[in-house]
């Protein structure tokens, strides 16, 4: 922050100026905290100071910087490595042409949100910045499986994918990605509704470095790509299925047996699991943190008990959410109360959840965070006329 200040006083002020000559003082650069005023002669300018010294450089919400700025900031700053262009949403294909010409050291390109983005972009990239390793193109959903193709063939070097949102994406783009990113180890995919087993498949057999997969909203989805994960992907740490619903105990039993270095699973909405499932990740997944079985609604107080018995209980787990899920009891929260890392669990709409309960869990875990929701007492009819209601209905515990 006071680097920064000290550069931005620099820019306009003649008595400041031979302070900030030096470019290799400024290797990195976030801009993020001054995004309202940032505009493309502000760019330009860091962009003519720093020069071959500027390695990261954060724009992230400045909306007023456009491809003018940015041609004349990749001529400048040649050796950049990182830059984050997140909703900068004046950017178009023309930017990734300047930093196909100008950048060949570019490593980790965030594009999230720049939603004039299309399959030129990554056809420049691919041709221009060989050494990408991670690129965010979620919600630029012009994007299509022939930009993924284009992309995927000439960065191999590929370890992280975030294309959330890309609702173009079909099986075939995946199969380009599974046959050429041996390297992958994050991929992002949620939302992306096209998408089935038979994609997700080719990732899981061509992508065995895999560490962390989302394909929250990926409704096609089935057990057989559970399967395939625990067959391929041993490494596998952070697993999101949100509202997938296809999937069962079974896919998870299968996954649990051979991925134990789980550490974050969100399965939300994933309507057919039961305690099955808790008992293996209870038994497989000791380094198990965060879980959320929010609408799970077949979970129940043994569920809870099994996980609460298990390897992770103790040492590991640190948020779980249970939301809506209408069999869980106060006795859940019993079977909880061993859980020394515990620091968040959440209860809305848990119906025979008490506050005595959470008082009590309050007992062993002073410092935890209960989030829950109680229905307001609806109160008798007056008598003798009418008078003022007052409702309660959510109370952050």
């Amino acid at each position: 922050w006071i680097g920064f200040l000290f550069l931005i006083f620099s820019l306009f002020s003649q008595s400041w100026n031979v302070l900030a000559l030096d470019g290799s003082n400024w290797q990195r650069i976030d801009l993020f905290d001054f995004q309202r005023d940032i505009e493309g002669r502000v760019v330009e300018n860091i962009s003519k100071r720093c020069g071959g010294f500027l390695r990261k450089l954060s724009l992230r919400g400045c909306l007023g910087v456009g491809d003018s700025a940015l041609r004349t900031f990749a001529q400048n700053c040649r050796n950049i490595e990182l830059l984050s262009l997140n909703g900068c949403t004046k950017i178009t294909d023309s930017t990734c042409n300047s930093l196909s010409k100008f950048c060949p050291k570019l490593k980790h390109l965030d594009l999230a949100s720049c939603t004039s983005i299309t399959n030129l972009s990554l056809k420049a990239l691919s041709e221009g910045c060989p050494l990408l390793e991670q690129l965010n193109i979620s919600w630029c959903d012009q994007v299509t499986k022939d930009g993924i193709q284009a992309l995927v063939r000439c960065c191999p070097g590929l370890k992280g994918l975030f294309l959330k949102g890309c609702t173009q994406l079909e099986d075939e783009a995946l199969q380009h990605i599974g046959a050429h990113c041996p390297e992958l180890v994050s991929l992002n995919l949620q939302t992306c509704s096209q998408i089935t087993d038979e994609g997700l498949i080719t990732i899981c057999r061509g992508c065995h470095r895999l560490q962390s997969l989302c394909v929250s909203g990926c409704a096609n989805i089935t057990d057989a790509i559970l399967n395939a994960l625990g067959q391929n992907c041993p490494r596998l740490r952070i697993l999101e299925v949100a509202r997938c619903s296809q999937l069962t105990d079974v896919g998870f039993t299968s996954l649990a047996r051979n991925c134990h270095e789980l550490e974050k699973m969100d399965l939300e909405e994933c309507v057919q699991i039961t305690d099955g499932t808790l008992i293996q990740l209870s038994i497989h997944c000791p380094r198990l943190q965060v879980l959320s079985l929010s609408h799970c609604e077949l979970i129940t107080d043994d569920g809870i008990r099994q996980l609460g018995s298990g390897p992770c209980a103790h040492d590991r787990l640190e948020v779980i959410e249970l939301d809506n899920c209408p069999l869980i009891t106060d006795a859940s929260l019993e079977h909880l109360k061993t859980c020394h890392s515990l620091d968040r669990i959440e209860l809305y709409d848990c119906q025979q959840i008490t506050r005595a309960g959470i008082k009590r869990l309050r007992t062993h875990l002073p410092n935890i965070k209960v989030h829950a929701y109680f229905a307001p007492v609806t109160p008798p009819p007056s008598v003798g006329g009418s008078r003022q209601r007052f409702c309660r209905c959510c109370i952050l515990l």
